[in-house]
């Protein structure tokens, strides 16, 4: 008598078992939509989740006893800490010390290095950016519907700015989701033919889902211009059109023409179905025009925050004034057109004076409160990562492999730096910064990470 045949194990599907994996990253992204859990100023769930996330990379690295980080990874992501902490040290006080160093750490080390480790391949980047493109979505589909019953935050007297869940105090958070929603759409829909070639040699099961993807993919880029336009975002559109506009050339000249033939007409589309805000739009876009020739408040105040955090840089040159200075010394150095603080309203919130904290351009934030050490170490970073990016970029295109993941990565990184000229960290949104900066680090340094010793 023959013995049974014993049952094959019950195995999970590779989707599940992915999204299990990367669990704590998926939820910082999904609670990047709730609101502040003790009122404004104070943390986020999605913080909460930042602190998970690491010590689920930590777990990880220690369970599978690998080296984690190649000598080049450990350069580019532990030398921001240097000047952080230097600049801790000339804070004002231990309490202002240790806030901002537990933020600077978050946001610039901790959490990129924690993304870096917990990302396993290219199905798995394909996935956060998936995520980063449903809650682009969500924020974007919140911040229509404020602008069409007007009760999104104030702007030129009526309650029609779209900030989706962040509210009228982080006016930038739904413009910055739906920004990286839109690139990571963008660089999903592009898949340049070497690589499509390439895996159709390996014997691609299902190229007709492949195209399904893409063309979903554009489909949702083209959805988020809507929220991002009525965002009255400056600093966001900027950053968006650049880093487009870099990543469809990146991608290939004809498909880069092709691509923005279908947002332009997109875009006449939406703008003709905007109503009466479209005057509204026009006046704001012409405004980035005019900050020379007749600049409303919120310019004026920003080139006299500029200027201010200019002479600081100049008072200590080499380490600045201290980590979270530039409220103390900002008076100080300011001239007398700067104005006591933005108003702020609608939304769900009351009107509020909301004073100015930063210089809303964190190079000339980490200017004036890291000095040229602070520069060096975290700004210098950051162009490692994008020289690190558009090298392996090239290297993917050489082997002719697909190159959706480049495109993000760098694409989102491009954004990061156009529109840190006209902001900085700070409010519930800080969070997607490091995801950003996570995803570049990744595409830059994860192919140089060392094996098992």
């Amino acid at each position: 008598m023959h013995a049974l045949a014993a049952a094959p194990p019950m195995s999970v599907p590779a989707p599940l078992r992915r999204a299990l994996h990367l669990l704590p990253l998926l939820a910082v992204i999904a609670l990047l939509a709730t609101p502040p859990l003790g009122g404004e100023g104070s943390a986020t769930a999605a913080d909460a989740a930042c602190g998970v996330l690491v010590v689920w990379a930590v777990v990880r690295v220690l369970r599978e006893g690998i080296r984690p980080l190649s000598r080049t990874a450990a350069l580019v992501m532990g030398l921001p800490v240097i000047g952080i902490c230097v600049a801790a040290m000339g804070a004002a006080g231990p309490g202002t010390a240790v806030a901002g160093l537990g933020r600077y750490l978050q946001i610039f080390v901790l959490v990129p290095l924690a993304v870096l480790l917990l990302l396993r391949d290219r199905d798995d980047f394909r996935l956060a950016a998936a995520a980063v493109v449903a809650l682009a979505l969500f924020e974007g589909g919140v911040g229509v519907v404020q602008y069409l019953t007007s009760t999104g935050a104030s702007y030129m007297n009526e309650d029609i700015r779209a900030v989706g869940t962040f509210g009228a105090s982080d006016i930038m958070g739904m413009a910055t989701v739906v920004s990286c929603g839109l690139l990571c759409s963008v660089g999903l829909a592009l898949d340049p033919s070497p690589g499509s070639q390439l895996r159709s040699s390996r014997g691609d099961p299902n190229p007709g889902a492949s195209r399904t993807h893409r063309r979903a993919a554009l489909a949702c880029a083209a959805l988020l211009l809507l929220p991002l336009a009525v965002s009255f975002s400056r600093g966001a559109w900027i950053a968006t059109a650049v880093a487009a506009c870099a990543l469809l050339l990146l991608s290939g000249v004809r498909r880069a023409l092709a691509v923005l033939a279908v947002i332009a007409a997109a875009t006449v589309v939406l703008a003709g179905a905007s109503g009466s805000g479209t005057q509204m739009l026009q006046e704001r876009l012409a405004s980035i025009t005019q900050v020379e020739s007749a600049p409303d408040q919120s310019v004026t105040d920003r080139y006299t925050m500029w200027a201010a955090a200019e002479l600081m840089w100049r008072q200590s040159p080499l380490t600045g004034v201290g980590l979270k200075g530039f409220p103390d010394h900002r008076d100080a150095n300011s001239s007398l057109a700067l104005s006591s603080g933005s108003d702020t309203a609608g939304a769900g919130a009351a009107f509020k004076r909301q004073p100015l904290l930063s210089p809303h351009n964190m190079y000339l934030l980490v200017l004036s409160e890291q000095g040229l050490l602070g520069v060096v170490t975290l700004v210098g970073g950051w162009a490692a990562l994008l020289v690190a990016g558009v090298r392996r970029l090239r290297l993917t295109r050489r082997q002719g492999a697909p190159m959706d993941c480049a495109l993000i990565a760098n694409g989102l990184l491009i954004w990061l730096l156009v529109d840190f000229f006209y902001g900085d960290i700070g409010g519930p949104s800080t969070a997607v910064t490091a995801l950003v900066l996570g995803l570049a680090a990744w595409w830059a340094l994860a192919a140089h990470r060392a094996g098992r010793p």
